[in-house]
C-alpha cells in the first residue's frame, strides 16, 4: 500500500505527524508513504522509516512572486512529480485551503482529511473525497493518529506515540553525549522569548557544575543573541551554522533541554531527550511537547519576563537527578 502524505509545514507540525505512520506501519505490513512537505524541513520525513520519497513544495516562497516564470515553471515541474504515482489514499493533514487546493486536489488517489468540524480551515474539507471527524480536544499528535486510523481502517493504538526517528541518532552519538546541555534560545515571536538577562543567570547558575552548554542559532540575530548569552563563561559554546540534522545530532547527545516554545524543542522531544520548555502566552496543553521525559515551566501572567532563572535552575536539578536514578 502506498500513500501520500499532504503536511507542509510547520516543523512542529510535521514532526508531529511521524508517531501517526509508526502506527500505520505497524498496523498495515509493507505499507509505504511519499510525503510533501515544505522545502525547509525536507530531511525530516526521510528519518521516519516508512517513507520513500520526500517531494518539497515551495508554497512560501512562490507566494512572493506568484506570477514569476520561474515561479510557473516550479509549480508546473511540482505538479508533474506529484501525478507521477497514483496512490491507494492521500491524508491531508494540513487542513488549509491553499495545501489542499494546490497539492492534495491535484494528486492521484482517494483523498483523505478532516471533516468541515475539523479542519483547521474548514473549506479545505471541499478537496477530501472522504472526510473524517476527528476529536479537537486532544494533543495535536493524537489528532494526526486518529485521522491517519480512520483514513487507512485500523484502529488507533492507546499506547503513547512513536516518533521512530531517535534510534537513528542514538547510532551515531557525539563523543562528548551526556556531557553538556542544550539551550534552545530562539523562536519567531517575540512574546515567546525568555530574557537574555535571565538566560544569563541561569548559566551562571551552572559554573559550579561540569555541565558545558550548547548554543545553537538559524539566523544572524540569533547568533548575535547567542554570543551575547555566551559572553563570559568559557564553558559555553556558541554552535556553528548546523543543518537540522547536524542540530539533531546534537540534542541526540544532551545530558537535557532547556527550551522556548520553537520547532526545536519538538526535535528535542521527538528523540526522547529530557526538555524543559518555558511557556508565556501559549498554551502547551494540545500543542506542547509530546513524548518522553518533557516538562513545562508556565510563566505567571503569561509573561515570561516572570519565569525566574531560579525555578528553571531547580526544574534542571531534579530532570537531571531523575535522569542519573534511571541510568
Amino acid at each position: 500500500m502506498r500513500v501520500l502524505i499532504v503536511k507542509t509545514s510547520s516543523m512542529g507540525d510535521v514532526l508531529h505527524t511521524l508517531p501517526a505512520l509508526t502506527d500505520a506501519m505497524q498496523a498495515i505490513p509493507g505499507i509505504r508513504f511519499d510525503w510533501v512537505v515544505e522545502e525547509g524541513f525536507t530531511q525530516i520525513p526521510g528519518w521516519h522509516p516508512a517513507v520513500d520519497r520526500v517531494i518539497p513544495v515551495a508554497i512560501r516562497r512562490w507566494r512572493k512572486n506568484w506570477f514569476g516564470s520561474e515561479t510557473r515553471q516550479q509549480r508546473c515541474d511540482f505538479k508533474r512529480e506529484v501525478q507521477s504515482t497514483s496512490y491507494d489514499a492521500i491524508i491531508d493533514a494540513q487542513g488549509l485551503i491553499k495545501s489542499a487546493a494546490l497539492i492534495t486536489r491535484v494528486a492521484k488517489g482517494e483523498k483523505h482529511g478532516q471533516d468541515c468540524k475539523s479542519a483547521r480551515e474548514p473549506f479545505a474539507s471541499w478537496f477530501f473525497n472522504q472526510r473524517h471527524e476527528i476529536d479537537k480536544k486532544q494533543h495535536a499528535v493524537e489528532r494526526t493518529r486518529e485521522l491517519f486510523a480512520k483514513s487507512l481502517g485500523y484502529e488507533k493504538p492507546a499506547n503513547q506515540g512513536d516518533y521512530a526517528i531517535a534510534a537513528r541518532f542514538l547510532s551515531h552519538l557525539p563523543d562528548d553525549a551526556g556531557q553538556y546541555l542544550v539551550f534552545l534560545h530562539a523562536t519567531t515571536r517575540a512574546d515567546k522569548h525568555w530574557p537574555e538577562e535571565k538566560w544569563r543567570e541561569l548559566i551562571g547558575m551552572l559554573s559550579t557544575t561540569n555541565l558545558r552548554v550548547k548554543l545553537p542559532w538559524g539566523a544572524e540575530h540569533e547568533y548575535q543573541r547567542a554570543l551575547r548569552l555566551a559572553e563570559g563563561f568559557p564553558y559555553v559554546e556558541v554552535l556553528p551554522k548546523l543543518s537540522l540534522e547536524k542540530v539533531a545530532e546534537v540534542l541526540a547527545g544532551a545530558k537535557a533541554v532547556i527550551s522556548v516554545d520553537t520547532g526545536l524543542s519538538h526535535l528535542t522531544a521527538a528523540l526522547d531527550r529530557p526538555n524543559i520548555t518555558l511557556y508565556g502566552p501559549t498554551d502547551p496543553g494540545l500543542i506542547g511537547g509530546y513524548g518522553k521525559n518533557q516538562f513545562v515551566l508556565k510563566a505567571e501572567n503569561n509573561s515570561l519576563e516572570n519565569l525566574p532563572a531560579e525555578r528553571v535552575f531547580e526544574q534542571l536539578n531534579d530532570v537531571i537527578s531523575a535522569d542519573k536514578e534511571m541510568d
